[in-house]
């Protein structure tokens, strides 16, 4: 392999691209960091397809190297609010706050580290990037420290560039220790433009977010708290 073949691989990423506001300020700092993207997004049998609308306008608009778009079902197994016929959940109350939301999917990140570990094998590219949170989130277990240096563990015993080349992936976690405060400042210092972002699980059919569910109410805290305006119209 040629030295600026190497220095090309290395600066390769794969990035779980949702659409959201978090994946968003994500995808910001790949870039900002010097990766070229490889965006990769779900349609896994959600209630809606508007992230995924955002997920490619933001790939579109970073230039990003690729960006694909995986057909999976995971409403086939339902017991989400995200992938069933059970109600989005509004005004989380106390009670509730320390549970496991029914708007968790069962092994979610699990299945699409997994895709992106794949294709970052394919890639010969050894850094994926997620943007979960362990701060101001909604309790999935999934996006905690011990989830993800677990998943990289196993990763690096798993695949056969870091069995027979001694490569080592990473998994980065820029916003992990951030509040949604801080995640909204820093990708409004990098540029992010958060109309183009989609968080509500339970929108209209016009894609009008509806203001009351876990992911809005996370978002318009976020803004409040950053003192930033949100860019996104609500129902309420």
């Amino acid at each position: 392999m040629l030295f600026s073949d190497l220095m090309d691989t290395n600066t390769k990423a794969v990035i779980l691209l949702s659409g959201g506001l978090d994946s968003a300020t994500c995808l910001a700092i790949a870039i900002d960091q010097g990766f070229s993207v490889h965006a990769l997004s779900f349609h896994y049998g959600q209630r809606h397809s508007f992230e995924l609308q955002s997920a490619r306008q933001l790939a579109h608009k970073a230039s990003a190297a690729e960006h694909k778009i995986i057909e999976i079902d995971l409403a086939t197994f339902g017991k989400s609010a995200l992938t069933d016929d059970i109600p989005v959940p509004q005004h989380t109350s106390d009670s509730e706050a320390n549970a496991i939301p029914v708007t968790y999917v069962p092994a979610r990140n699990t299945i699409f580290l997994s895709y992106a570990l794949a294709w970052a094998e394919v890639l010969q590219c050894y850094d994926i990037f997620i943007g979960v949170n362990a701060l101001d989130y909604s309790g999935y277990p999934d996006c905690r420290p011990e989830y993800i240096e677990s998943f990289e563990r196993m990763a690096n015993i798993a695949t056969k560039s870091s069995v027979e080349n001694n490569n080592t992936l990473k998994i980065h976690t820029p916003l992990i220790d951030l509040t949604k405060a801080e995640i909204i400042q820093k990708g409004t210092e990098l540029g992010v433009d958060y109309s183009n972002t989609h968080s509500c699980y339970n929108p209209d059919e016009s894609g009008t977010s509806c203001g009351e569910c876990d992911a809005c109410a996370l978002r318009i805290k976020g803004f409040s708290e950053a003192g930033i305006a949100d860019p996104l119209p609500y129902q309420s």
